[in-house]
C-alpha cells in the first residue's frame, strides 16, 4: 500500500511540476504525507483502548503459543510438567517463589516453585491472576500443577526491567538505547497499569511496589523491547463503589516512593504503627509512582530532557497529595502516546529538512 501511494505521489508530482508548481511545494506535500504515514504507523503500535484485552497470538483461552511454535497448545498439566519440563538453572528467587530456567520440548521456559508453604496463599493468588489476566500485557502462562505448587511461564531472556541499563549497555543492544525505545517502555508500563485497573478480574492494585527496585522487578523486558507484567502474587482488588479498598501488607511502609496515603498517618503524633488503625486506599497509589518509574526508564539519553519537559504537567498531577485529584492511568496513557507521536513526527520532519 505504501509503495502504491508513493507511486501515485510520484505521478502527481510530475504532473504538478509540468504545470509550473514550484518544486518546494511538491517537497512540502511529500513531507506532510510522510508524517501522516508515520502517525498512522505509530497509532497502530498502540491500538485503541477498547482493544487492550486480547488473547496471546490468537490462541483460545487456556492455550499458549510461543514465538517458535506453529500451533497453540493447551496449558501443561502436572503429568506433562513432571515428565517434559526439565530444570536447567536457578535464575531468580523471592519470598514466594524460586524461578528456574527450564526446557520443554526444546523451548526455553521459566519454572516457578513455591519457596515456603507460609506463602501458599500468595502463590495461589498469583496463579489465579495469571489465569484470569492472560493477554499481551501479561507474561504467557504455559502450565501449572497445584499439587506440586509449580507453574510454568514463557521465558524472556532479557530478564526483569530492573536490568534495563545493563541490557542496553551491551553492544548488540546499544542501538536501542535512545529516547524512542525508552519512552515506548514507559508507555508500556502505563499501558499495563491501565489494563490492571480495568481488568477482567476487576480493578487490581500493584501491591508489590513499595520501592522502585521492587516495582521494576515485577516486569519483564521482551526481546523486541516491550514489557509484560510477570509477578502477580500481590494484586488485590479495589472498588470504592463497593467499599472495597486495599492495604499493601501488614507492616508500616516508609519512604518517598510509596504514595502518601500508604504512610502511617499518626507518625508525627508519636503513635506506634497499628495495622488495624491503618487506613485503606485504592489504585491511585500506582499513579503516584509513575513519574519515578518513568524517570528511571528514560535514563540519560539525547532527547530525554525533552521527554521530561513534555511529561512535566501530567507527572505533576500524578504527585497530587490527594489521590482523588490524580489522573487515571488512561489519562496518563493518552498523554504518553501523544508525546511519543508528536516527538517522532518532529524528529522525522527535522531529519527530512537536513
Amino acid at each position: 500500500m505504501l509503495r502504491k501511494m508513493q507511486g501515485t505521489m510520484g505521478r502527481r508530482s510530475n504532473i504538478s511540476i509540468s504545470h509550473g508548481v514550484p518544486v518546494v511545494a511538491v517537497c512540502l506535500a511529500a513531507l506532510l504525507l510522510s508524517n501522516a504515514l508515520i502517525y498512522l504507523y505509530l497509532d497502530s503500535l498502540y491500538q485503541t483502548d477498547e482493544q487492550l484485552v486480547s488473547s496471546h497470538v490468537g490462541c483460545v483461552p487456556q492455550h499458549f503459543k510461543m514465538a517458535t511454535m506453529k500451533n497453540c497448545n493447551p496449558w501443561l498439566q502436572c503429568s506433562q510438567i513432571n515428565a517434559e519440563v526439565h530444570k536447567l538453572k536457578l535464575i531468580g528467587q523471592g519470598a514466594v517463589k524460586k524461578v528456574y530456567l527450564a526446557e520443554w520440548r526444546g523451548q526455553k521456559v521459566a519454572l516457578s516453585k513455591l519457596s515456603s508453604l507460609d506463602y501458599l496463599e500468595d502463590f495461589r493468588h498469583g496463579l489465579s491472576m495469571l489465569q484470569a489476566l492472560q493477554g499481551p500485557q501479561v507474561v504467557q502462562l504455559v502450565g501449572f500443577c497445584l499439587e506440586d505448587h509449580t507453574l510454568v511461564t514463557e521465558h524472556h531472556p532479557l530478564g526483569p526491567l530492573l536490568n534495563l541499563d545493563g541490557v542496553l549497555a551491551q553492544e548488540q543492544y546499544q542501538q536501542h538505547n535512545k529516547w524512542q525505545t525508552r519512552l515506548r517502555l514507559a508507555t508500556d508500563y502505563v499501558f499495563i497499569l491501565h489494563y490492571l485497573h480495568n481488568s477482567p478480574a476487576g480493578r487490581r492494585v500493584m501491591c508489590d511496589s513499595n520501592s522502585l527496585e521492587k516495582t521494576l522487578s515485577q516486569f519483564l523486558l521482551t526481546s523486541d523491547f516491550h514489557l509484560v507484567v510477570n509477578d502477580l502474587d500481590a494484586l488485590p482488588e479495589a472498588d470504592p463503589s463497593r467499599g472495597l479498598l486495599v492495604k499493601c501488607g501488614h507492616r508500616e511502609l516508609t519512604g518517598d516512593f510509596v504514595a502518601p496515603e500508604q504512610l502511617w498517618p499518626f507518625r508525627n503524633e508519636g503513635k506506634r504503627f497499628s495495622d488495624d488503625l491503618m487506613p485503606e486506599y485504592d489504585e491511585k497509589t500506582d499513579i503516584w509512582k509513575i513519574p519515578d518509574v518513568a524517570w528511571f526508564l528514560m535514563g540519560k539519553v539525547p532527547g530525554g530532557d525533552v521527554v521530561h519537559f513534555h511529561l512535566f504537567q501530567i507527572h505533576k498531577e500524578c504527585k497530587k497529595e490527594d489521590p482523588k485529584l490524580r489522573p487515571s492511568a488512561l489519562d496518563v496513557l493518552k498523554v504518553y502516546k501523544s508525546v511519543y507521536s508528536s516527538m517522532v513526527q518532529d524528529h522525522a520532519g527535522f531529519r527530512d529538512m537536513l
